[in-house]
């Protein structure tokens, strides 16, 4: 049997991502970042959708040349279905449903974040520490999402353990570096000067939410961060006295708050991994990509004994290979393909990853 083409789409924020995969292979992967959302300090809905419109046809057809794939050899079609901007989302699925009704290809809906936990999957081939095993737990952290899944095997939905309550890790590092006057996105920007400053120069709130009763909490929460830096400026002085303030610190500001936030998404990994006995850990989405944060996770993994999977930073931000990596992993599905999938199929802004019913349950012990 030849090995199946994926061509993989993926439209769920202010990136337009197209790439293919040919029997597990990445064969290509491109991906066009909107700029346009810089001058609002965000991402802007109506933007997003209307840029992704655009970029959708000419991102697809850059991936399928770079692959040098034509479009009747896809097997099949995969698409992120949810969770996103809904606008955002259907640009992506319209252009899929369409494309695989017409070649007769299978059409496969992902979710974004088991698009991310299946970014580690990639280029197994090169990495030193192997293959992954089960049961694997794994942080997503990102500008919109912070979870902590344990997926006890393969192609079983993963357990909740914790979440955050109000800002995503990567919701953090934006609306901290606007306090900073940094550009949109505040992730690139404060890891890149934070290279520079001393993390030690102001201990900012290291908050962890508490679970009630003696059930353990792997819950998260970042908006305590984003008020203890707006103080910390406010009490430096008048305006002139903040900007000279930033002007000579602001490297150091940076690399305090990176500090900050890493060490909390570190200390919960591993206290949910020393509980639920995991000896494999994933650590994917765009706040992946931070240097200090991978850093101090590869030192606890060592430290601790244990495997620790994380993606290229090109593969941890919103990306096409990691759907197509999703999709590949789920080639046994038996859900239908070809015309009737593609009329069927539909966008789900709010879609949950974890198993239902099954959110924030205490892990059961390792076993002795």
């Amino acid at each position: 049997m030849p090995e199946a083409t994926i061509l993989g789409i993926e439209t769920s924020c202010d990136d337009t991502c197209a790439a293919v995969m040919t029997g597990g292979r990445l064969r290509s992967s491109v991906t066009s970042t909107q700029t346009e959302h810089a001058d609002f300090g965000g991402v802007v809905p109506e933007v997003a959708s209307r840029a992704h419109q655009r970029l959708i046809a000419p991102v697809v057809e850059a991936a399928l040349r770079e692959a040098g794939v034509a479009a009747d050899d896809l097997d099949t079609v995969a698409v992120t279905r949810g969770p996103g901007l809904s606008g955002a989302l259907l640009v992506g699925l319209s252009y899929a449903k369409a494309l695989a009704f017409g070649l007769g290809a299978r059409l496969v809906g992902v979710d974004h974040l088991d698009g991310h936990l299946a970014s580690i999957f990639l280029e197994e081939d090169s990495r030193e520490n192997g293959r992954p095993a089960w049961p694997l737990l794994g942080l997503i952290a990102s500008g919109g999402h912070t979870q902590l899944l344990l997926a006890p095997e393969a192609g079983a939905a993963p357990r909740l353990l914790g979440q955050t309550r109000d800002d995503a890790a990567g919701e953090a590092f934006d609306k901290t570096a606007r306090l900073l006057d940094l550009p949109y996105p505040g992730g690139p920007e404060i890891g890149q000067r934070a290279a520079e400053g001393d993390p030690a120069f102001h201990r900012f709130p290291r908050s962890r939410p508490g679970g009630g009763g003696d059930a353990p909490s792997y819950d998260f929460s970042f908006s305590g961060l984003k008020t203890a830096v707006l103080y910390h400026l406010r009490d430096v002085g008048d305006e002139t006295e903040r900007a000279a303030y930033l002007d000579r610190h602001r490297a150091d500001l940076c690399a305090a708050i990176q500090e900050a936030i890493a060490e909390v998404l570190v200390n919960v990994l591993f206290e949910a991994a020393e509980d639920t006995g995991s000896a494999d850990l994933a650590l994917v989405g765009g706040v992946a990509a931070n240097r200090r944060l991978r850093a101090m996770a590869r030192q606890r993994a060592k430290a601790t004994g244990r495997r620790l999977f994380v993606p290229r930073p090109e593969y941890c931000t919103d990306n096409a290979a990691m759907i197509c990596a999703a999709a590949h992993r789920r080639r046994h599905d038996p859900s239908p393909g070809g015309a009737e999938r593609a009329l069927t199929l539909d966008a789900d802004p709010g879609l949950t990853l974890a198993a239902a019913g099954t959110q924030k349950q205490r892990p059961a012990p390792p076993a002795r």
